[in-house]
């Protein structure tokens, strides 16, 4: 039970709304892009339920910067309906949007406050009068403009019981991918260290794996932690082991701007992402054989979970002969409805690059034709 002087945040970033959702699809199949309307639509449910008081979306709420108006105004009904309902609403624009939140009528409301350029909004929840300071993605090397751009917001000249900074960037500490590569020094990285202690809370997007930062890069406590509610949905291959969803914040106010009383993370359904290469069984790295490959095709795809996203990645030199087994009209008929079903063929050395001309033109129509996607 929150206290009744906390103020309770829903986090939630990189919707990536538009994500392999074209406006006029010329192959039917499954598509990714209700997967993550889906759950974009899932995570602000609970805020519509009155269990919490703000809601804070950290960035890359489309997957692009054009986008048609109806899929702009599909990501905008709930969140202006939460605003009707008198929760406050922000929106940070991150960088797949350019630092700008496409059809931005549609996100018109008083309660609906979007960071079109470095500022902060004042706004009185519970009797707390919190003060959220915010700035669109920054394409200009983040690192030595911060202290730039937080003065712009004009943070310090807010009187507030509570303070919160949202943004659209990766901090000292964040890590990624299978192997939780660390972001450090680059001109794209946000010092701990410029991270103001007044604030209670750094609220970001564009890190998609869920993770909080207490601690800077040589282990020292941050007076300001840092957290990422992670993506809606995975968007590529990187994150297929990681769980997505959103975060529940209770915030308590006080004299030093407030601070972090409890985090709760929320899942989300994520599709399930399967990786698998496949051999010549009789030469591995070398030549197909028809019946060999399409055997090991079939056994691949009837081994995944049906609705999964299943990359196949072909090693070895595949004869013109042999390229039937890759047509488009066969893999539609082999993967199930709710699959996701992306073929590539790799070289004969068997290292995941694409393979020369003629088999590189089939592994691309293949593709699109069956569900592939491109990881970005």
């Amino acid at each position: 039970m929150a206290n009744t002087s906390s103020v309770r945040i829903l986090l939630l970033a990189d919707s990536h709304l538009g994500f392999d959702l074209p406006a006029q699809p010329r192959v039917r199949r499954r598509r990714r892009g209700h997967d993550f309307l889906a759950n974009h639509e899932r995570a602000l449910a609970a805020a519509g339920s009155g269990e919490v008081d703000m809601v804070v979306h950290g960035g890359d709420l489309f997957h692009r910067a054009e986008v048609p108006p109806s899929l702009a105004y599909q990501a905008f009904r709930p969140l202006v309906a939460l605003a009707e309902a008198g929760v406050p609403v922000v929106v940070v624009p991150g960088n797949h949007e350019r630092s700008r939140i496409p059809h931005a009528r549609f996100a018109s409301h008083p309660k609906l406050h979007v960071f079109h350029r470095p500022g902060t909004l004042v706004v009185t929840v519970r009797g707390v009068r919190v003060a959220v300071s915010g700035f669109p993605y920054e394409r200009r090397g983040v690192r030595e403009r911060l202290p730039r751009i937080l003065e712009e917001t004009g943070w310090g000249r807010e009187r507030a019981d509570l303070r919160l900074l949202c943004m659209h960037h990766c901090v000292e500490g964040a890590t990624v991918g299978p192997g939780s590569f660390t972001f450090r020094g680059t001109p794209d990285v946000v010092r701990c260290a410029d991270l103001p202690v007044e604030f209670a809370a750094v609220l970001s997007g564009h890190i998609h794996r869920h993770q909080v930062l207490e601690r800077d890069l040589r282990g020292a406590r941050l007076a300001t932690p840092v957290l990422y509610p992670g993506s809606v949905e995975r968007t590529a291959f990187a994150e297929m082991g990681e769980e997505k969803g959103f975060m529940i914040l209770e915030m308590e106010p006080g004299s030093a701007g407030g601070r972090l009383a409890r985090r709760d993370f929320i899942r989300l359904p994520a599709r399930p992402m399967r990786l698998r290469d496949l051999h010549p069984r009789a030469a591995p790295g070398t030549i197909w054989l028809r019946g060999d490959l399409e055997d090991q095709l079939d056994a691949a795809v009837a081994e995944a979970p049906a609705d999964a996203v299943l990359r196949l990645r072909v090693c070895g030199r595949v004869p013109p002969g042999v390229r039937g087994a890759l047509a488009a009209a066969r893999l539609r008929r082999l993967a199930p409805p709710g699959m996701n079903l992306e073929v590539v063929v790799a070289d004969d050395r068997g290292e995941g690059r694409r393979a020369p001309m003629a088999s590189r033109a089939t592994s691309r129509a293949t593709s699109r034709a069956t569900g592939g996607w491109t990881e970005g």
